[in-house]
């Protein structure tokens, strides 16, 4: 009933909220996603996007697709490798973002190794920096990570705004310097964060550096102060701060990057981003929104 190639159309423009974005990343006409996304929603009898000429959002029932359509990809592809015999196999390294420990992403991870068991994953998380780094040592394969502004390499997978985050009760004294929570060099959001800190002006100190990621949430929800994070993927027990006059953060990109020498794990580094495109929706927490604090 449903065309596997209307389903991954679909599914890059619920990602990308762009039918242009998701042409580009499908490498498809815009013209043949549009057409694609018609045809399923002609199919479904429901429409599956609100757009006009600023914004393109789910509906209801594109939510409600959303899971069908992962669902009925996973097992096309795992019976188009059953019947073709193909089979993955060699060593892939793979290095994630501090970022996605708490997402969805093993979710994604769970499933690649179940489609490829003769592919021996292995798994290092780090800092996004550490990361680039040993990507471009040849310690890694690929790489799922933030990206600087300027830097232009790797394949998005979405952009999120940079915000200040910290504890529901935490009160900021604005004659004393601003207490930050942050990784160690060189992670990217600490970066970011100093640098608008400078460009303002701003004093501060570090109370608590770490380079975990619960560490730094531990000393978030016990209010130490402030940590600088993705704003769709604010933990549990914490919540966005506004109003004291901090500076904005910008956007940062979250990209794919492929390591630069050939190697045998290639192929399974291309079907792992394919899976993680795929399902990029799934790296995104969907929680309610938190209360900022004041």
């Amino acid at each position: 009933m449903y065309d596997p190639s209307q389903l991954r159309s679909f599914l890059a423009v619920a990602q990308a909220l762009s039918f242009t974005q998701a042409a580009r990343r499908l490498g498809l006409r815009q013209s043949t996603v549009s057409q694609h996304v018609r045809r399923l929603e002609d199919a479904t009898g429901r429409a599956l996007f609100t757009r006009d000429t600023h914004s393109v959002e789910l509906t209801e029932d594109g939510e409600a697709m959303l899971g069908f359509a992962h669902r009925i990809l996973d097992v096309h592809e795992q019976a188009a490798a059953f019947f073709t015999g193909t089979r993955l196999r060699g060593r892939l390294r793979f290095g994630a973002s501090e970022d996605f420990v708490l997402t969805r992403l093993p979710e994604i991870l769970e499933r690649f190794r179940s489609d490829h068991p003769e592919v021996d994953l292995e798994l290092t998380v780090e800092l996004s920096g550490v990361l680039h780094e040993r990507l471009a040592a040849g310690e890694l394969d690929l790489v799922l990570a933030k990206r600087r502004p300027e830097d232009q390499r790797g394949e998005p997978v979405w952009r999120d705004e940079l915000v200040w985050i910290g504890a529901e009760r935490l009160r900021l004294d604005p004659g004393r310097p601003l207490p930050l929570i942050v990784f160690p060099p060189p992670g990217i959001t600490r970066a970011l964060a100093l640098e608008a800190l400078e460009r303002q002006g701003r004093s501060w100190r570090i109370v608590c550096t770490s380079g975990s990621l619960n560490g730094l949430i531990a000393a978030a929800r016990a209010g130490l102060g402030v940590m600088a994070h993705s704003r769709d993927l604010i933990p549990p027990g914490l919540v966005r701060v506004e109003r004291a006059g901090l500076p904005e953060l910008g956007r940062v990109d979250f990209v794919l990057v492929h390591g630069r020498r050939r190697t045998s794990a290639d192929s399974a580094a291309d079907a792992l981003a394919a899976a993680i495109m795929a399902g990029g929706d799934r790296l995104h927490r969907r929680s309610a929104t938190p209360r900022p604090a004041r």
